[in-house]
Order: structure tokens, then sequence, then C-alpha cells
């Protein structure tokens, strides 16, 4: 499994690692079994949120006695961002994690508190060991100038963003900031939550040409597109073992230049929307 430095936390971190939004809608033990199977391959970075319903305590089973392992990330609600909200709201997620620390821990999307609060709760967290890197998540460009004014240059750690073959509005001006500022990108959703390229289309047909020149899957030569630049990363969800194993195998598979560039033709990115697309 590649990996790379993850931006100012100084963490090198696998390009691909796990997502666990609504995993708890799947069957547990079949979760659990995903997010070890994952660890063993090498997808060791493991994303969540409060908002994710049982997700970090069904996190802390999975990673029990292996938290060593784990470059663990979890976030805070906007309505809970307040200085002493933002406090409280990791106290809580460090009890349903069972750890002692969040290696990185990020602003959801942008609500009412304001961001010099969020920011120096984020800081006192970090002076008390609880978290040991912050970002943001959900900030396009005119987010990001105001986050930067805010904390400064090397203090935010990544962006994470909604990212996808058929959703590309990063590549417009959020992805060429955040790598102007040393920032790194995570992509959520990065097989389209439920709406993957068929075989039939264009595009599908293209991603299984390619894997087939692999021995790939169509969705590993996505999800391995998609962190193409030293700056990119991506946390597909995987409720199975057999779905964590497909997704790790992007961490190593390596496309060519021409076969960048006809992903890249097959699924063009688009006119730069007037709002950050999410999810």
């Amino acid at each position: 499994m590649e990996k790379r430095r993850f931006g100012s936390s100084g963490a090198e971190v696998p390009v691909i690692g796990q997502g666990t939004w609504q995993i708890d809608e799947s069957r547990r033990q079949s979760v659990v079994a995903a997010l070890r199977c994952g660890l063993d391959l090498g997808m060791t970075h493991i994303d969540t949120a409060e908002m994710y319903g049982d997700a970090e305590v069904i996190i802390s089973e999975a990673i029990d006695g292996r938290r060593d392992e784990v470059f663990l990330v979890s976030k805070v609600l906007p309505q809970n961002a307040s200085r002493t909200g933002t406090v409280a709201a990791c106290q809580r997620s460090l009890a349903r994690l069972k750890t002692d620390r969040l290696d990185c821990y990020l602003l959801h999307w942008r609500g009412e508190h304001p961001l010099e609060e969020t920011f120096a709760a984020f800081e006192h967290l970090r002076r008390e060991g609880k978290i040991l890197s912050w970002g943001v998540s959900n900030f396009d460009e005119s987010d990001l100038d105001e986050a930067l004014n805010i904390a400064g240059e090397g203090r935010i750690t990544c962006n994470q963003v909604l990212y996808h073959l058929e959703e590309r509005a990063i590549e417009h001006a959020v992805l060429p900031w955040c790598e102007a500022h040393g920032v790194v990108v995570v992509a959520y959703s990065p097989l389209g939550h439920g709406k993957f390229p068929g075989p039939d289309t264009n595009g599908g047909r293209v991603l299984q040409e390619i894997a087939a020149a692999h021995g790939a899957t169509p969705r590993q030569v996505a999800l391995r597109f998609l962190v193409r630049r030293p700056s990119l990363f991506a946390i597909p969800k995987a409720s199975t073992p057999e779905h964590a194993a497909e997704n790790a195998g992007a961490g190593d598979l390596r496309l060519t230049h021409d076969e960048l560039a006809r992903v890249d033709a097959a699924f063009p990115r688009g006119p730069r929307p007037r709002v950050l697309p999410t999810l």
C-alpha cells in the first residue's frame, strides 16, 4: 500500500483509507471484519464523525488492540463547533472510540460558529494531546482563504471533499489552492455513493478496458485515478471484507500516463459550479 506524507500532520498515511459513513446500517459483524481486513491490507487511515451514528463505537471494536496502527480521524458537527462545544464533542468522540487521541480532527462543514472559535478549540485540543492535527471538510476556495487568514500557514492539515469520477468540481479551484498551501485533499464518496459508472456507459467501458490490462477491477482503476497526484487521498467505504480487499488493491495499482489521460477524457470535469458540491 503506497503511503504519502499527510500534510502538516507529518504522518505517513496510505493513499487509500476507510470511510465509515452509514456503516451502522450494515451488519455489524461484517463491518467490523471489513475494517479489520482493511487494516491487515494497509488501509490504516480510518475516517469517521460524530454525525455517523454508531460508527465510532463500531470502529472502537474493530481497532481494539490495534490503535497504534491507525491514523484515526473524526469530525465535529457545525452546531457543536463553538470553542467549548468543540472540546466537548471531541471528548465524546474519544470516549466512543475508546482512545485517548485523534490523529486528525475536522470541522465537518461551516456553520454559524466563527471559525476563530473552532480553530482555537482545535489548538487547545492539540496542546492537550487530544488531537495531533486538525483540518476542515467541505470547504470551498473562499472558505479556505478565510481559514488561512485565521489559522496561518501550516496549521490546516487537510480538506475533505466530495470527489469522484463524475464529480470533479474540486479540480477548478479547491485542489490548486490546497496544493499551493500544503493542505492535502481527502476524497469522500470516491466511488460515487451508489452511482458508479455502469459497464454499458462510455466511461464504464474505458474503466473496464484499463482494468483488464492490469488484472484489476474498474473500481480500483477509478480509485487510482483519484489519487494520481501527491496531494490526493481517498476513503472509500466497505461493509464486507471482500469489498475492503478490492478497495485496498487500488493502493498499489499503477496507471500509465496514457491510461490516466483516457480516464480524464472519459469523465470530463465540466464547468466550475457556483457552489461546491457536497453530500
